[in-house]
């Protein structure tokens, strides 16, 4: 899912790199086709699909159209997320629930309409959720975001061992600062028009200065489906604040106080 672009575009083309099958959606129709061409041209089979995986009933269509056409799928990657930065108090209800509603609802429904197929089907496979560092490196900034990816992880950690029996592996993935254009679509609380189009710009070259590519992302997806790896933070930042989480995590609380930019 929200294989359009960044990291889900990427692991799309690594996949079909790989030999592979694949079938891509987005909210996007154009993109996610995009990137069915871009996969075809590997070699593989790539199909495209208009989906807003944030309703459960087009998720539940969407994998009932699958399995019909293309068969069950072997790899499931719930990877479309959005963006959004604001302090708890200051992020509406309005707000909760689109970052809710992709971010976590999305991964709901992609895992209940997908997992189901795998486990009825009794062959194995696999389910990778696309969490965040943001699940276990909490900001004052970041309320409605790091719950959703927090939710995320935790609800990878349950489904994988439900699954177990039926072969199904289940990991999650937890990117830190990755170059995509989330930050261009990403919403800030209290921000509209020309200050919120000044604000995705600078950490858009924030994010672009950093440098780190959506593809070392779909690589380390690649690994964690062989390897059938639980839990798999990528980029430096994601990997210190996972240790930090499990060793000292009063150290992370204290840093969550601190204003960005001081």
């Amino acid at each position: 899912t929200g294989a359009g672009s960044g990291i889900g575009r990427a692991t799309a083309l690594a996949f079909a790199e790989q030999g592979a099958d694949v079938v891509v959606c987005d909210v996007d129709a154009e993109a996610a086709e995009r990137t069915a061409v871009l996969a075809r041209l590997l070699g593989g089979a790539a199909h495209a699909y208009r989906v807003d995986v944030s309703d459960g009933a087009a998720v539940d269509a969407f994998a009932a159209d699958v399995a019909a056409a293309h068969g069950v799928p072997d790899i499931v990657v719930n990877n479309a997320g959005i963006g959004h930065s604001g302090t708890f108090l200051d992020t509406t209800e309005e707000e909760w629930r689109r970052v809710l509603d992709v971010n976590l609802w999305g991964v709901i429904h992609g895992c209940r309409a997908f997992g189901r197929l795998l486990a009825e089907r009794g062959e194995g496979g696999h389910i990778v959720n696309v969490a965040s560092a943001a699940a276990y490196l909490p900001s004052k900034i970041l309320a409605a975001y790091a719950t959703s990816k927090a939710a995320v992880f935790m609800l990878s950690d349950c489904l994988r061992a439900e699954l177990a029996p039926a072969r199904v592996g289940v990991s999650t993935i937890c990117p830190g600062v990755v170059n995509t254009n989330i930050t261009r679509t990403s919403t800030f609380s209290g921000q509209s028009g020309e200050k919120l189009a000044a604000t995705r710009e600078r950490v858009a070259r924030l994010y672009a200065r950093r440098g780190f590519p959506p593809e070392k992302v779909a690589a380390e997806i690649l690994r964690a489906v062989r390897d059938r790896r639980p839990v798999v933070p990528v980029t430096w930042e994601a990997k210190a604040a996972r240790v930090l989480s499990r060793v000292a995590p009063g150290v992370l609380r204290a840093a969550a106080r601190v204003n960005p930019g001081g």
